[in-house]
């Protein structure tokens, strides 16, 4: 493991593809979207790849003036399984007792009412200081706004002392914006699609359970 990345003082976690998996419901919710507007449907692999920014910032690109209507018949179809299908991935349990110590938040692209009700169901309401979710804050990510706004009840400034870590380019990005320590989780469930050199993260692993080790190094 790299020990050069500074000690956290904070930990920002994206969630979908990161801590768990939900993909089985966002498939289905965004080929029941397409479909109703006779667009071809997505492979699994293909809405791992292509998911990743907001739905008020990719949504308008994808279904034009009529996207709010998209975004109803998504919403609807995942509503009726999101609970149902969502899994914790391998080594997510064992990384937040780990960091339990460090202040932990979530930033996500995923709705922030649906993000903190999966958060909920799963039980991990005490584990994380603040939970902010897409249109949560003035912008979304790759945006910084969502980070400033989850540090702001841990009572920090972002900087290299806080870890972001996600699975996406967007979330490298947004580590970046903010002038995290940014870190690229890349196991199975994490979205596919290749990070460009100039978002190469701080740190990179293949496991959740390689991220818990690498933090034990460093608290």
């Amino acid at each position: 493991m790299a020990l050069t990345l500074p000690a956290p003082k904070a930990i920002l976690f994206d969630w979908d593809g990161t801590l768990i998996d939900n993909w089985d419901a966002i498939l289905a919710a965004i080929n029941e979207a397409l479909a109703a507007f006779d667009k071809p449907v997505w492979s699994r692999d293909e809405a791992m790849s292509r998911i990743s920014a907001s739905q008020r910032d990719s949504f308008p690109v994808l279904f034009g003036d009529d996207w709010r209507r998209a975004q109803s018949i998504f919403y609807a179809g995942f509503e009726r399984h999101h609970l149902d299908v969502m899994r914790v991935l391998d080594g997510a349990e064992e990384l937040l007792l780990a960091g339990a110590g460090v202040p932990m938040g979530l930033v996500s692209n995923k709705n922030g009412g649906y993000l903190r009700k999966e958060v909920a169901y799963l039980g991990w309401n005490a584990r994380f200081r603040a939970i902010v979710g897409a249109t949560d804050a003035v912008a979304d990510k790759p945006d910084p706004a969502p980070v400033h706004m989850a540090l702001e009840p841990i009572g920090l400034e972002a900087g290299p002392h806080v870890w972001f870590v996600g699975d996406s380019s967007t979330d490298m990005a947004t580590a970046r914006a903010a002038g995290c320590t940014a870190i690229l989780v890349q196991h199975a469930a994490a979205n596919p699609a290749p990070i460009s050199a100039a978002l190469a993260p701080d740190l990179a692993v293949e496991t959740l359970n390689d991220l818990t080790a690498a933090l034990a190094e460093h608290l």
